[in-house]
């Protein structure tokens, strides 16, 4: 992301934003290089400054106090509330998932796919699973790192508070991913370098809102949006029931940053108002190619990446699924005024990828109660 300051007048074009004058470049997508591959750690200038408030009234934000106190009462343990002991057959779980799959039928004629049979099928769907849980392990640290600066960088105690809650919930979900991929299923891919880009974006920027924006709306906005697809979609109870914690901690967190900007982004100038369109289109690109381009899978298959996504690119249940990604982040942009500053500049790019069309979907600072563990059975 670039980090030139912009007049009121001016506006970034897409290849400032993304490196590219075309948001959809299929070919530059697949030139962004994967620098985890080699890593073991992986080191980010973290520009913020670390801030004291010396004002300690409780309850000064009544919105953000009762997010507090539910958090306190949702806490719970990854060893002891989730049934480790439910056997996991992946290859059973794809095979079945395949036989119901409602997909048309694609013309594979002339790929490197139309000799594969049920046995490639299966073993792309076992992987892409692992890899999708993956990505979604490596965002869950990614929140853990910025949650732990949001504590430090927010001015409000009643913000402190509650961040620290949410450190606790996303060490737990780096942990119940991890013991997922690695005990239950057959391990994990390394972190994909668009989701890679976007962390680094968020925890690179000096500014407190623009880890709660790249964070807390655009990141968790899009979890829980996958969590809730994958938690109705999947066949295996252990990873319905994992998930359905997960989302009840993940409504809090997405609630937490529409109840924290929204007060913020009133007082903001167009100017500033236009750098946040800005970083929230970024960060919509990133994940969709992040969700959608799955390199690392077609590479471990031996098929070309490029054949292999446009192949994936065929299926409405491909298209269908990236749109449904965004019914928590629109709505949740168009509650915190996002949409329409600056001639509607972030209505239109979300009308170039496709899915303004939810911008009237419930945001999550009303909704968040409904996730809630004793809403519904955690299983």
């Amino acid at each position: 992301m670039s980090t030139t300051r912009i007049s009121p007048t001016e506006m970034s074009s897409t290849e400032e934003i993304l490196g590219r004058s075309d948001a959809n470049d299929l070919d530059a997508i697949l030139g962004v290089e994967n620098i985890h591959l080699q890593e073991t750690i992986h080191a980010v200038k973290d520009n913020a400054d670390a801030i004291f408030t010396w004002d300690y009234e409780k309850g000064a934000r009544p919105a953000l106090n009762k997010l507090y106190e539910k958090a306190k009462k949702a806490q719970w343990n990854a060893e002891t509330d989730i049934d480790w002991s439910i056997d996991v057959d992946q290859e059973k779980l794809a095979i079945l998932g395949l036989s119901q799959s409602p997909g048309e039928e694609i013309d594979l004629s002339g790929t490197s796919l139309a000799k594969w049979g049920d046995k490639e099928w299966v073993q792309l769907d076992i992987e892409m699973q692992n890899w999708a849980l993956s990505q979604f392990m490596h965002g869950e640290q990614g929140a853990l790192i910025c949650t732990a600066k949001i504590v430090e960088t927010v001015p409000w105690i009643d913000a402190k508070y509650y961040a620290s809650t949410q450190v606790m919930d996303e060490a737990r979900h780096v942990e119940v991913f991890a013991k997922y991929l690695d005990d239950k299923l057959s391990g994990h891919y390394v972190m994909n370098p668009h989701l890679g880009l976007l962390l680094d974006d968020i925890i690179n920027d000096s500014r407190w809102d623009m880890t709660y924006l790249g964070m807390q709306i655009m990141v968790e906005g899009l979890a829980l949006a996958a969590f809730g697809f994958m938690q109705q979609m999947t066949e295996d109870p252990l990873l319905k029931q994992l998930l359905r914690y997960v989302m009840s901690d993940e409504a809090r967190h997405v609630a937490f940053g529409v109840l924290s900007l929204k007060e913020y982004y009133a007082e903001l100038s167009d100017a500033e108002m236009r750098e946040r369109q800005e970083f929230a289109f970024e960060a919509a690109v990133r994940m969709r190619d992040r969700m959608l381009f799955q390199r690392e899978v077609w590479e471990k298959l031996g098929v070309d990446p490029r054949e292999g996504i446009e192949i994936t690119r065929m299926t409405p249940e491909s298209e269908m699924f990236l749109q449904l990604l965004f019914t928590k982040i629109v709505p949740n942009c168009k509650k915190l005024g996002l949409l329409d500053p600056n001639d509607g500049w972030l209505r239109k790019r979300f009308g170039e990828i496709g899915v303004i069309q939810f911008e009237d979907w419930a945001d999550t600072g009303e909704e968040y109660d409904a996730f809630a563990l004793d809403a519904t059975a955690a299983s």
